[in-house]
């Protein structure tokens, strides 16, 4: 065999699954059909680090949110070098009649182990959240909750599974599985390779990849969420991730506190059938709008600088996590919805458990890089920090986005962290995230991506192949 275990999917799942796998004497491939990790379900992702409330105490998504959690407070953040804030949720109501349901969400909590959740009142609320609106009664109080950037999460994954000996392959859709006499043939951006196990983290397109392998036993339905972006000047709109009482079928409308700074309101909740449908609605728009200002009447259309969809891959009322017996070596991690991102640390330990009982051998390297160092970002430290990082190097005093404050070494570090495009560098650094969209970066970004890589304009593109911003009209 080429390698002990492949991966489908370099998201948050496949991500988290191959860093886990690389503490071993294993030989791990990670396939991504993108040009680049995270641009799947994960670039959409609202970068909330659930507690684990709000999900049934008996679900695997309750479990492993709440051990997923633990992970990240614990030891993900200070490792991986990541930027995780514990700002908590608050789960408001507009009917006292409603504070009931908070005691159940509470009890079902405290069921799944989730510690210090509270009831508080309209006064507590007016000294810690002033600009809730006067519809608000009451609230349940979630300090383990917290927000992180879903984008640099996956990076920081990536980065440490191939330092400690992962093979990435990007630009690498799965066409075909084919069986061996001890595992699969793989046929991956025109390139074929063997594995003796198969890990299928793909998202939307899970259950294709499950069926390419012989497994069709499942549905991935998209539901869509439309998320609004406000400008960064209302940062402390809010102290807490604001949600509203949840319904059967939805979280609701959320105020989001962001780890860059920006509000962010959203997200609707939508089944639909096409999985590359991501356009934004008016009547999206004026959905979340009237939840959000429900809550924070302050909030204006004015305020909203960029607006986005992503697709949720449900398959079903829980996680799918299971070995397909009827394909022996299949591994699905599927229908990877919220709370998808806060999970995804348990999720690949439960998967290499998986592993582990289906045959492979586990064995622990005595050289595994636990740590990688935090890359800086001027938008995030004080400004004492920033001129020593200027006196070190004076490319930070370089300002390439004004709008994020993003300097010339943070775009170099990000090309040479991994960004091959433009999004990877914006999904690394913010450069071009804010309000006029990389009117005044964009140029001075792909001089630099021509510098570090030797690209010519014309092929440096916003996402991949087709994305290109440059035309060479000799061809």
């Amino acid at each position: 065999m080429d390698y002990d275990v492949a991966i489908v999917g370099a998201g948050i799942t496949g991500a988290a699954i191959a860093r886990e796998l690389s503490r071993y004497e294993l030989k791990v491939l990670l396939l991504e059909k993108e040009a680049e990790p995270a641009f799947g379900v994960s670039k959409s992702n609202s970068g909330i680090i659930h507690a684990g409330t709000q999900n049934p105490p008996g679900s695997l998504k309750g479990r492993l949110c709440v051990e997923g959690n633990r992970l990240m407070r614990s030891e993900i953040a200070s490792d991986l070098g990541l930027n995780f804030v514990q700002c908590g949720q608050l789960v408001v109501i507009f009917d006292k009649a409603d504070i009931p349901e908070l005691e159940k969400i509470k009890k079902d909590g405290e069921t799944l182990g989730v510690a210090g959740l509270e009831l508080v009142d309209r006064a507590w609320l007016d000294r810690h959240e002033p600009n809730l609106g006067p519809e608000v009664k009451a609230a349940l109080r979630v300090p383990s909750a917290g927000i992180i950037s879903p984008y640099r999460f996956v990076y920081a994954l990536v980065e440490n599974a191939v330092k400690n000996g992962v093979q990435l392959k990007t630009s690498a859709p799965l066409t075909a599985v084919g069986k061996a006499r001890f595992g699969f043939e793989l046929t991956a951006g025109g390139a074929s390779y063997s594995c003796r196990f198969l890990v299928n983290a793909a998202g939307l397109r899970a259950d294709d990849i499950s069926a390419l392998a012989g497994a069709p036993s499942f549905k991935i339905i998209p539901r869509k969420g439309e998320e609004y972006l406000l400008d960064k000047r209302r940062e402390h709109i809010a102290n807490h991730i604001i949600f509203p009482l949840p319904s059967k079928t939805s979280k609701g409308i959320l105020i989001i506190k962001t780890s860059d700074g920006n509000p962010m309101i959203g997200p609707t909740a939508h089944d639909i059938e096409d999985k590359d449908d991501l356009a934004t609605t008016d009547e999206g728009l004026a959905e979340v709008l009237a939840g959000a200002r429900r809550m924070m009447p302050s909030i204006s259309k004015s305020d909203i600088i960029a607006y986005f969809a992503g697709l949720r891959p449900t398959a079903g009322k829980d996680f799918i996590i299971r070995h397909e017996d009827s394909v022996p070596g299949l591994v699905n991690a599927a229908g990877i919805q919220s709370p998808g991102l806060t999970s995804a640390p348990a999720i690949a330990v439960m998967v290499a458990g998986i592993l582990r009982d289906h045959g492979l051998e586990l064995k622990p390297k005595k050289d595994f890089h636990r740590l990688r160092p935090r890359p800086a970002h001027l938008f995030q430290v004080p400004l004492e920090e920033t001129r020593r990082l200027i006196e070190k190097d004076p490319a930070y005093g370089d300002i390439v986005c004004r709008c994020e404050l993003v300097s010339a070494q943070e775009v170099r570090d990000a090309v040479k962290r991994g960004a091959r495009t433009l999004d990877g560098v914006k999904f690394r650094t913010r450069a071009q995230a804010g309000r006029c969209h990389g009117g005044f970066c964009t140029t001075r970004i792909m001089k630099i991506m021509h510098e570090e890589l030797g690209l010519p304009v014309t092929g440096i593109t916003k996402r991949g192949p087709g994305s290109e911003l440059i035309k060479d009209e000799r061809k």
